[in-house]
């Protein structure tokens, strides 16, 4: 009977000391002040490294979204602009003395270009394409291609130009999208015709056929005037950086990019209206 009465209590001090263990086990220790204070400052740093990762998350997207795309090799392609977006209109653009000239551009006019390696001379004519000849003349009036660069030279196909030194002045033509021409002269040699990136976007990139490229009529391109002096310095243009110059670059930061990237470009110093 003793021994039974024995064995219950060493059996209920075994379960008191197994509650007791798993109690401590289970019960998060207790920390000393200084402890809870390291604690605290570790989760106000985590919560800070949390912040800076949203706020850069938001960053990169804004300018995933900003930035344009990029621009994949293209020999021998249609000419393109980059794809328009909205953007708000400078409230000062930069104007010039040929503003003499009326607003209604001329049935025929000439433009006389000086550049960085001769002179050309550029005869537009309305009636190859009304709103391309009359956004031009308007391009011109205003002095905008004035230090622009040749930044698209392709032997053989086209130089192209029309991205302003003045990344304002781009700003604001580029959402200023022209409805396109029907095409009524074929893109012959020395010809000129508005660059695109897709139907109705015409805004200031043009470009000069160096050859007979009659493939591009069937796409779109209607021209709207030729060289008709100076055809021998159009193609003495540099072909050196040929498609390298990002145009989304261009666009952004003018003749700035162009000048510490690509030194020996080429490039416009003066476009003006001639009689």
């Amino acid at each position: 009977m003793m021994k039974s009465k024995v064995t219950k209590w060493i059996l209920v001090l075994v379960l008191l000391a197994g509650v007791t263990a798993v109690s401590a086990f289970m019960r998060p220790p207790v920390l000393t002040a200084s402890e809870l204070k390291l604690q605290d400052k570790a989760r106000l740093a985590l919560d800070k490294t949390d912040q800076e990762i949203a706020r850069s998350k938001q960053a990169d997207t804004q300018l995933a979204q900003a930035a344009p795309a990029p621009e994949a090799a293209k020999p021998q392609t249609p000419p393109a602009a980059p794809a328009q977006t909205a953007a708000a209109a400078p409230a000062n653009p930069t104007e010039k003395k040929s503003m003499e000239w009326p607003a209604e551009a001329p049935d025929t006019f000439r433009v006389q270009f000086e550049c960085t390696n001769g002179t050309f001379v550029l005869e537009c004519t309305k009636a190859w394409a009304p709103i391309g000849v009359q956004r031009f003349y308007d391009l011109v009036r205003e002095g905008f291609y004035d230090g622009a660069a040749f930044f698209r030279v392709v032997p053989g196909f086209v130089v192209q130009f029309g991205l302003a030194a003045d990344p304002k002045a781009t700003a604001k033509w580029r959402v200023k999208q022209l409805k396109d021409d029907p095409v009524k002269e074929s893109n012959k040699e020395a010809s000129m015709c508005f660059a695109t990136s897709g139907p109705n976007s015409r805004t200031s990139q043009v470009f000069i056929n160096l050859g007979d490229n009659a493939r591009l009529d069937g796409m779109g391109f209607a021209p709207f005037g030729k060289i008709i002096a100076g055809m021998d310095v159009v193609r003495k243009i540099t072909p050196k950086y040929g498609e390298q110059p990002n145009q989304g670059m261009i666009t952004m930061e003018g003749a700035a990019y162009l000048k510490k990237n690509f030194p020996e470009m080429d490039g416009i110093k003066t476009a003006t209206l001639v009689k």
